[in-house]
């Protein structure tokens, strides 16, 4: 995966954090799952911690990706091969029996990832045959300290705004919401997730921006950025998505290197790479 021969622009806080990174083992030594959505690349540990020590993180949040649908084997087998400080985010059934839930809590396990794919089309009403689930996981993780990490397309995440509000535990939104930034900072659909941010007990992923942006240089969600850092300073999480999958041409540092960029100051990225993080994963 890209690198890059580019240096990180500037020094990463001490307990900086990666809160959203994939890891994947060859072809055919896990099983993928009945929906994917692109080629599973061979992304091993090894390979994501020499990015690791380049950037100077030292915590970690394995998030499962799509493509091993429930199966969590590869992340978790990752999990059990770290010595730095790591917690991760599964894919799990709503009525997965207490005991794993119990075991994957001993492995570092404090999330459940609620994933739809977030190119698909607006499909009105999807979010009422989604929210059951969301309604029992959030019960179950509640009971266990754990949070809900959503992956959602935009028209998704504005259309289940009620049960986000409804919600009383902690929860993720993977990409800024998945918000196109060529609407600007100043949308109304942007605004309402920086609301929901503001109101609840909800963080914001500084993640994917590929997904988002159409400016050479991701240039159109620096606005974005900006707009999250004066709602929700203490809502903002830095993740890699390391290793890019479909978007796997765009190099990690340089992706690092924006932040610098974004968030000038070094005690906000104090709070994006450590203090945030530190909250919500309970390092």
């Amino acid at each position: 995966m890209s690198h890059s021969n580019t240096k990180p622009a500037f020094i990463a806080p001490p307990n900086a954090c990666d809160s959203h990174f994939h890891v994947f083992g060859p072809a055919g030594q896990y099983g993928y799952g009945t929906e994917l959505r692109y080629e599973p690349p061979h992304a091993p540990l090894e390979d994501y911690l020499e990015l690791a020590r380049c950037l100077g993180l030292t915590r970690f949040v394995f998030v499962q990706p799509s493509a091993y649908g429930r199966d969590n084997r590869c992340m978790l087998d990752a999990m059990k091969q770290m010595t730095l400080p790591c917690r991760g985010i599964v894919d799990i059934d709503e009525d997965e029996p207490d005991n794993v839930l119990g075991n994957l809590d001993a492995l570092g396990i404090r999330g459940v990832r609620i994933n739809v794919r977030p190119i698909m089309p607006a499909q009105p009403g999807f979010g009422d045959t989604l929210a059951p689930r969301i309604r029992r996981l959030a019960a179950r993780c509640s009971e266990l300290g754990w949070h809900l990490d959503f992956l959602l397309p935009d028209w998704l995440t504005v259309e289940l705004l009620p049960v986000l509000r409804s919600l009383r535990l902690p929860f993720s939104i993977a990409h800024l919401g998945m918000q196109k930034a060529k609407n600007g900072a100043d949308a109304a659909d942007f605004q309402h997730v920086l609301d929901l941010a503001r109101n609840n007990d909800c963080y914001l992923k500084i993640t994917g921006i590929y997904r988002i942006s159409t400016a050479p240089g991701f240039a159109d969600v620096g606005a974005m950025v900006q707009a999250a850092l004066d709602a929700v300073p203490d809502r903002l999480i830095w993740g890699s998505d390391y290793p890019h999958l479909s978007f796997d041409e765009n190099s990690s540092v340089d992706l690092f290197n924006l932040l610098g960029e974004w968030v000038p100051d070094a005690a906000m990225r104090q709070k994006i790479l450590a203090d945030n993080p530190a909250r919500l994963y309970g390092f």
